[in-house]
């Protein structure tokens, strides 16, 4: 028995130009395939950290040449080794993270399974600030990077522009999918890996020769030192230390890999692991590299950005010919292109999150859905508005963005290794106490950092970070309280009380009329369904002809088998009037009462503005009331008007369309069906099932009810072909572990007819293939 053909559904402008620049959905199913490869993680996962290393030592030097002078050539080396063996103790902080939390990383789950969720908001708040600076810094930097090598590109309007062209692009790669987005932004790592290596290679074999010469200087680099400074008079601990917090925004990125260990293909946490070492190994040994030619050549900062350090020993390195130009080229292309690409680890990070924290309802709920491509689409598009925000109000400067940038990722790593450090404490698993050390270790040097970075960067816009996280963390917190009463009042506890509450002898109907029109008699319509004792159609009077004509029109239609009811309404508030009719049909005590209201959906904007939202403003004065509910009857005018305008009216015939057209998504899983179902033996395709006959079917389950047999419960399992559909009767059970929506079965049985369609009373059955996992989310990720 064949299923009843769907109607042909109007996809809206809106879809198809997603479909277009997007590709087609991607069903749920295809989540399991939207894993990362180890190759592919380190393209994607690890640019954020990687490109630090083009501005990292420039960053060092930016504080230390205006007040050393000279000195900070040689001082750049100490604060280098300073920040690698931070960069070593915190990589194996994350070692122990991403092996323990395979599932949900980073340091915000860390801190909500040891410390709670409250505590947890505050490694939400650093790292969710600390995802939307990276976006902003390196899309910046890229385009510094580019005006280092077109020198015309350098004005503010060129890299604010440029800068969000970035940020734009990385959105609409990152909306694609995650493994799209991984062949879009793999190879910029791995060409800026290449080419630095050369860089540092090429540079070191010329200083070991002796042919490595200093930088030459042009007009509009930093001062050297103040007059009459030097190393004596200039030199100061704090100055140090400026130096030290910028050279370890060389360190952002580096939990990224904990944020998406549920990306990788498993073993998730051991893959998870030799990345994040690999990573690490990687930015140190590039880090030391660019800071010993920065010693040798003694490149300079520029007040503009540009040219940058980076350039300058590239150009070094590789010297003026036509082989060293090219070179010196491509550095700067595989430099840009990793910094702008660095912006798309918190396009993977930021996203899951936010899905994460939304889960435990801190965050709006929309922050936890899947989109189109199965990417939580919302926060790719929120992160995207707030980093452009960010580069148009600093004009793309790297200098006035840096400045907020680090605090946050060491806060996370503050967070990672406390909670890991109660972690080994409570379970005390075998080398616990080692692994304390080293946990304990990163957090508190993670801390200091923050202390450092705090105080020194406090008037240079640190300020702005510190007054911020007690703002965020009380949004969240309240976002969280607002959740929490609303689950009081719709818990589970009030629904089953609800649900279980006896329905009143007598029930009554009300529709609400405000006019004579197609909405309204679909609603009338609509209500002639319900199983009620009366129905009465009301419309509450505030304009007395209006009034009179809907009730002459109402006897010339032939309608006055209907009562119509005409409520007087004085003060012209429709809500309580609606109100005091719903109090008054109840007061007996005996008595359920429905309201019906149309609603004319008219669209968004203009058209939106032209109408009122009365119906909207009745269904909350009235559902309230014990007994009494509201029920809103939509109408789609704009799609009336749609077709209005195409001088047709919609078909929905089988005769007219075919078959009903499916959106990709649906496409793709039913030859997913095809595929999966045709490799079990020996089934019959549900349409040729024979009644009083036993058969052996395959399908997936389209539905699965819970509902009454005579006086025992049931399960009621939809099973679909391509061919027909079949229902499967559990008798007694209320739930199958596995059996959900989507699954993929084989059912052998008895057929009976239930209902005028085939059935199966308690079939045998198996399981096709992988059951879909029933359990929420937990890759909602964060650092």
């Amino acid at each position: 028995m064949a299923p009843p053909v769907a109607p042909a559904y109007p996809e809206t402008l809106g879809y198809r130009l997603k479909r277009h620049l997007l590709g087609p959905p991607l069903v749920t199913e295809a989540l399991e395939g939207e894993r990362l490869s180890k190759p592919v993680a380190m393209g994607v996962l690890t640019c954020d950290m990687i490109s630090s290393s083009a501005y990292g030592t420039e960053e060092m030097l930016t504080e230390l040449v205006p007040y050393v002078g000279a000195a900070a050539y040689t001082l750049v080396l100490p604060v280098t080794f300073a920040i690698l063996f931070v960069l070593i103790v915190v990589t194996l902080s994350y070692r122990e993270v991403v092996m323990v939390y395979t599932k949900a990383g980073g340091s915000y789950v860390v801190a909500r399974e040891n410390f709670g969720l409250n505590v947890a908001q505050f490694a939400a708040v650093a790292l969710l600030i600390d995802y939307t600076l990276t976006v902003a810094v390196q899309s910046a930097a890229g385009t510094t990077a580019l005006s280092s090598a077109f020198p015309a590109l350098a004005s503010e309007a060129w890299q604010t522009g440029i800068s969000v062209a970035v940020v734009l692009i990385l959105l609409w790669g990152n909306l694609r999918g995650i493994r799209e987005a991984g062949k879009i932004f793999a190879f910029p790592t791995y060409f800026f890996i290449a080419m630095m290596v050369l860089v540092v290679v090429v540079g070191l074999v010329k200083v070991a020769l002796g042919d490595m010469h200093h930088v030459t200087y042009s007009p509009g680099h930093i001062q050297i030192g103040h007059k009459g400074g030097g190393l004596l008079e200039g030199l100061s601990v704090f100055y140090l230390l400026r130096s030290f917090a910028n050279g370890g925004s060389s360190l952002t990125g580096l939990e990224a890999i904990s944020n998406s260990v549920s990306a990788f293909q498993p073993p998730e946490g051991r893959n998870a692991r030799r990345v994040l070492s690999l990573m690490s190994l990687t930015l140190g040994s590039l880090v030391l590299g660019v800071s010993l030619l920065a010693h040798f050549t003694q490149a300079i900062p520029y007040t503009v950005g540009s040219p940058t350090v980076i350039s300058q020993v590239a150009k070094a390195s590789f010297g003026s010919g036509f082989v060293g130009q090219a070179g010196f080229y491509l550095v700067q292309a595989a430099t840009l292109l990793i910094l702008w690409t660095g912006a798309n680890t918190s396009f993977n990070g930021f996203p899951f999150l936010a899905s994460f924290v939304a889960e435990d309802r801190f965050l709006p709920r929309p922050f936890s859905k899947r989109g189109h491509r199965l990417v939580f689409s919302n926060g790719i598009v929120f992160l995207t508005v707030v980093a452009v925000g960010l580069l148009l109000i600093t004009r793309a400067k790297v200098n006035a963005l840096v400045s907020l940038y680090a605090i946050g990722v060491f806060c996370g790593f503050t967070m990672a290794g406390a909670g890991m450090v109660k972690h080994h404490l409570r379970l005390k698993e075998p080398g616990w106490r080692h692994k304390s050390v080293i946990n304990g270790t990163a957090g508190a040097i993670s801390a200091i950092v923050v202390v450092i970075f705090a105080v020194t960067k406090f008037t240079e816009g640190a300020w702005a970070v510190v007054v911020l996280f007690p703002t965020l963390m009380y949004v969240l917190i309240r976002t969280h309280r607002l959740y929490q009463a609303e689950a009081q009042v719709l818990g589970e506890g009030a629904a089953e009380k609800a649900v279980e509450a006896r329905p009143l002898p007598r029930h009554v109907a009300f529709v609400l009329v405000d006019g004579l029109d197609l909405a309204t008699a679909r609603a009338i319509q609509y209500a002639r369904t319900l199983s009620v004792d009366d129905i009465r159609a009301v419309h509450f009077v505030i304009d007395s002809r209006r009034a009179q004509r809907i009730q002459d029109r109402w006897i010339r239609l032939g309608l006055s088998r209907l009562p119509l009811q005409l409520i007087h309404c004085p003060d012209r508030r429709v809500d309580r009037a609606a109100l005091e009719l719903a109090i008054e049909a109840t007061a007996d005590g005996r008595t359920e009462v429905s309201v019906l209201m149309p609603r004319r959906a008219y669209g968004v904007g203009l058209r939106r503005l032209l109408h009122d939202s009365r119906g909207e403003r009745i269904a909350t004065a009235i559902s309230r009331l014990d007994h009494v509910n509201a029920t809103i009857v939509p109408f789609d005018v704009r799609g009336e008007l749609r077709d209005l305008r195409a001088s047709r009216k919609p078909s929905y015939s089988t005769a007219d369309h075919g078959t009903a057209p499916h959106s990709e998504a649906f496409k793709s899983e039913e030859e997913l069906d095809r595929r999966v179902l045709s490799t079990v033996p020996d089934t019959t395709p549900i349409a040729e099932v024979e009644l009083r006959s036993r058969a052996r079917v395959a399908g997936r389950v389209r539905s699965v009810t819970v509902k009454p047999w005579g006086d025992t419960a049931s399960l009621q399992v939809e099973l679909t072909d391509d061919h027909g559909q079949l229902t499967c009767v559990f008798l007694g059970r209320r739930q199958i572990p596995g059996l959900v929506p989507g699954s993929r079965i084989v059912a052998e049985g008895t057929v009976a007819e239930v209902q005028g369609h085939p059935a199966m009373i308690n079939p045998d059955y198996e399981f096709i293939g992988q059951t879909p996992d029933t359990r929420s989310d937990e890759e909602g990720d964060t650092r």
